[in-house]
């Protein structure tokens, strides 16, 4: 098959100018049923051999057919060979064409949908009604409660999470994209709060990103009244992690060489995502998670992967 596309116009107008012709049109059907030489071809389209032959050279030029010298009884002939079946015109540009074929697969986490954690005071987590556990009290992370969490913070350790994957085998991943609304972990609140918080895709970590604090300075959003009137940790900033065929970025700006290859999505069905502070980290300033009900803006942990 010859795959022609707008974006090269010059072979495109190549090929519909030897096309544009009825004899050349003559020519490559008769092809159809085998290789003839030029006599035979100007002998069975009722012309004379000169004008057969310039049809084939433009038919030639186009790679339409293809031609070979063979020896002949008086010196040699010029045998015709029909190059492609069928031509295949991509009218719509490969851009637009990638975009209209891409699939996309969604899903939101609930920040409190952990399926393992680590954490250690000051922790907590909390709702619109209220306090959901204990404060301070790492144990209480494991009541059946936590599905509730609209807010959760602790000063160190990490969240992970499962995401079931329904997507087609023998897809090819293009893009893994997560965000989330999340900040450091500062007694009550400390815009300048350092924190070193670093995510991990099915167990590869793909890169650390360093919040610069801990914001309280006005009420979030999404807040209920009862913790905008407290001097705890109100927004945070939502950040994007993704990952391509090329690299990973957090907000389109480089953030390390991790690419689809190394994190193996379609391997199992589910991807797991962990977000932390690492043990070794310079920055050690935990961190808080935002639901779609608490700080600006109203989404949990969501996921989106983009496909083909």
């Amino acid at each position: 098959m010859l795959e022609l596309s707008i974006e090269d116009p010059k072979s495109l107008k190549k090929i519909a100018h030897a096309l544009s012709s009825e004899v050349r049109l003559q020519i490559i059907n008769l092809l159809n049923k085998g290789n003839m030489n030029v006599n035979q071809l100007a002998e069975s389209l009722d012309i004379p051999v000169s004008t057969t032959a310039s049809h084939i050279k433009i038919l030639e030029k186009s790679d339409l057919i293809n031609t070979e010298l063979r020896p002949a009884s008086r010196g040699a002939m010029k045998v015709c060979k029909r190059n492609f079946d069928d031509i295949h015109i991509q009218l719509n540009s490969k851009e637009n064409f990638k975009r209209n074929t891409q699939k996309i697969y969604e899903m939101e986490m609930p920040i409190g949908q952990y399926i393992d954690f680590d954490v250690a005071p000051t922790c907590g987590m909390a709702n619109h009604e209220g306090m959901i556990i204990p404060e301070d009290e790492p144990v209480h992370f494991y009541s059946p409660d936590r599905s509730k969490a609209q807010i959760m913070w602790t000063r160190k350790g990490y969240f992970e999470y499962k995401f079931p994957l329904v997507i087609p085998v023998g897809a090819a991943i293009e893009t893994v994209q997560l965000s989330l609304e999340l900040c450091s972990e500062a007694p009550n609140h400390d815009h300048n709060w350092p924190s070193d918080i670093t995510v991990w895709i099915n167990e590869v970590e793909i890169g650390t990103w360093t919040s610069p604090g801990d914001f309280g300075d006005r009420p979030g959003k999404m807040n209920p009244k009862y913790w905008s009137e407290t001097t705890s940790t109100q927004y945070g900033s939502l950040k994007t992690w993704k990952v391509t065929k090329k690299n990973t970025t957090i907000d389109e700006f480089h953030l390390s060489n991790v690419t689809i290859d190394d994190i193996g999505i379609l391997e199992r069905r589910f991807m797991s995502f962990k977000i932390g502070i690492k043990d070794d980290a310079i920055h050690k300033g935990g961190m808080n998670l935002f639901g779609r009900e608490f700080g600006d803006h109203p989404q949990d942990i969501k996921l989106l992967i983009e496909y083909s």
